[in-house]
């Protein structure tokens, strides 16, 4: 039986609204989101189907149900690729747990660009970073660091944006389950957030499914106040391992950054 598959559904239809895809909504509906037939129609199959489908009763969807669906429920391409690996989980190579020294000497050089930069596994390890990144995250960048370890069990006010942060860690963290749904060292991370965090548990329970692989982070550091700063998120050949890249949204977070670099040199 598949029942994240079957959870994800039902998430997903609770949370799209009849008139966003044509249909019509009102104070009469008690259904959040849309009706399961809603949906069947939408997308092209049998009511009986979607329930079997939702119920974790049915074998491997094809990859044109899952299309249908995907459109149908308007999901983002991170959601998308969440769906198909829930559907159809396939053996991954285990991740390395170590980085490339030559890697971690590119780091410590493009600290001297003024770039904190860092590197993470798929259950969020922070693996490698250069001075910067230890300066711009107090706390955070020590061997077995983890970090959605450091935003949710840590009181921290680091982040202006806050809950953004947060249900972006907890999006990643579910994309890392499709993909890896064999690991039990995340198993166990979700497990500890879980009983440690009720923020966590709440956002898990919505099956957020998120990949920022750019945008903007606003910070309000202890040392140097608030800064913007633009971040690019890559994967590393190898497979499992990210590399995160900020530099300054504008002129003012230029001169806080510059600073941060010369109060951590």
């Amino acid at each position: 039986m598949n029942r994240e598959l079957g959870a994800f559904l039902r998430a997903r239809r609770s949370e799209v609204a009849p008139q966003d895809v044509g249909l019509a909504g009102g104070p009469r509906r008690r259904v959040r989101g849309l009706r399961r037939e809603e949906l069947a129609g939408l997308a092209g199959i049998s009511v009986e189907y979607l329930t079997r489908l939702e119920q974790g009763r049915t074998e491997q969807p094809s990859a044109s149900v899952l299309e249908s669906l995907s459109r149908a429920l308007g999901l983002t391409d991170a959601e998308r690729s969440h769906l198909f690996d829930l559907a159809a989980p396939r053996p991954r190579p285990k991740p390395p747990c170590q980085v490339r020294p030559e890697l971690t000497a590119l780091l410590e050089r493009i600290s001297g660009a003024e770039v904190p930069a860092l590197v993470t596994g798929h259950r969020l390890d922070v693996l490698a970073w250069n001075r910067l990144a230890d300066a711009l995250f107090p706390g955070l960048c020590h061997p077995g660091a983890n970090l959605a370890r450091y935003n949710f069990l840590h009181d921290i006010e680091l982040y202006a944006d806050r809950d953004e942060v947060l249900r972006a860690t907890v999006g990643q963290l579910r994309l890392a389950t499709g993909r890896h749904p064999d690991d039990p060292r995340l198993v166990s991370l979700i497990g500890e957030l879980s009983v440690r965090s009720e923020r966590f548990r709440t956002l898990w329970a919505g099956r957020v499914v998120k990949e920022r692989t750019h945008g903007v982070k606003r910070f309000r550091h202890p040392v140097v106040g608030e800064l913007a700063l633009r971040y690019e998120t890559f994967e590393l050949p190898g497979g499992g391992h990210r590399l995160s890249l900020l530099h300054p949204a504008d002129g003012a977070s230029e001169e806080s950054l510059r600073l941060l670099a010369s109060w951590g040199a």
